[in-house]
């Protein structure tokens, strides 16, 4: 599994209320969206970052999607364009199903 965080800087800062309201109008593009296994979107404390934590199954179904379209869409959607930093995920924990994952 990989882990990709996306980060992007925001113009201004959003609240919380702000944040969810955006993030609920992206929300249904990444439903049983190929090999995403979660998706959280983030918002920093100060409201100035936002962006995502992505379990993916392979690398490749995050490049599938992380294209050059992809970040046009989001930096036209937050003002900003995103960083894509990737991340292995040997195990996962996921208390809501009582399961460990490995590769």
């Amino acid at each position: 599994m990989i882990t990709a965080i996306v980060q992007f800087a925001l113009p201004k800062p959003l609240t919380r209320d702000e944040a969810q309201a955006i993030f609920e109008g992206s929300a249904p593009n990444y439903r049983n969206m190929a090999g995403l296994i979660r998706k959280n979107y983030l918002l920093s404390q100060d409201g100035k970052t936002a962006g995502g934590a992505y379990t993916w199954e392979s690398r490749e179904a995050a490049d599938a999607v992380y294209t050059d379209e992809w970040r046009a869409q989001v930096a036209e959607r937050y003002g900003a364009p995103p960083s894509v930093t990737y991340f292995e995920s040997p195990v996962v924990v996921d208390n809501q199903r009582g399961t460990i994952e490995t590769n």
